[in-house]
């Protein structure tokens, strides 16, 4: 691995652990979600002047008016999907920079994952060939259609709060899966869990978040 991936100062190793342990105190508690988050460099999925900044614990822009997540939120989301046990075939909509997407990428099957911004689907593309995760598929598209043509997902985690759910995402969740969304308006969004049962799906309010609202249409 470079030693640009690696890190140093700020970005080491070290100071990812700090990320690890406060992570720990915020009550996470998956030692798999915690060991893949304390491998993969997050650093390297911002702008190079913020990458002193990568493992603090607040969210940080991409550009395209676009953030990446806190890591409490990543580990939390992440958990939450695989609560209840490991996953072959996960859809993510909103790919942004790809961190989420890498580190699913280490915990499920395969990830299926819809960016709407060109440009931010191609840099996380050209960040998980680097770092040599090439269980993922990227399509470009409007984020609530999904990817029928993968369906149904084991689980759904989406990383852009509609004020409603979209129905195709609903649709496209197989019978036992999971999905993690944030849901609201700004300033009133909810995290929840929704799971697929038979004949219905059962909703799990989490807790308040705060995430960019989740835009129709594609962007080149």
């Amino acid at each position: 691995m470079s030693l640009r991936f690696q890190g140093i100062g700020m970005t080491s190793r070290r100071t990812r652990e700090r990320m690890i342990a406060r992570l720990r105190e915020q009550g996470i508690t998956d030692k798999q979600v915690l060991t893949v988050m304390t491998e993969i460099p997050r650093h390297i999925f911002v702008d190079n002047a913020l990458e002193s900044r990568a493992y603090e614990d607040s969210a940080l822009p991409i550009g395209h008016n676009q953030t990446i997540s806190q890591p409490y939120i990543v580990a939390k989301m992440t958990e939450l999907l695989l609560e209840n046990g490991a996953l072959d075939k996960v859809l993510e909509i909103g790919t942004g920079c790809g961190y989420q997407t890498a580190v699913l990428a280490k915990l499920v099957g395969q990830v299926y994952t819809v960016e709407r911004i060109a440009p931010l689907i191609k840099k996380a593309r050209d960040l998980l060939w680097e770092l040599d995760l090439k269980t993922v598929g990227f399509r470009h598209a409007d984020g609530g259609w999904g990817w029928p043509e993968q369906a149904p997902f084991d689980g759904i985690l989406v990383t852009a709060a509609p004020e409603e759910i979209p129905g195709t995402l609903l649709e496209q969740l197989a019978v036992g899966g999971v999905m993690v969304i944030p849901i609201g308006r700004e300033g009133m969004q909810v995290l929840h869990r929704i799971t697929r049962t038979a004949d219905s799906y059962v909703y799990e309010a989490i807790e308040s978040v705060s995430f960019v609202p989740f835009k129709p249409g594609v962007s080149s």
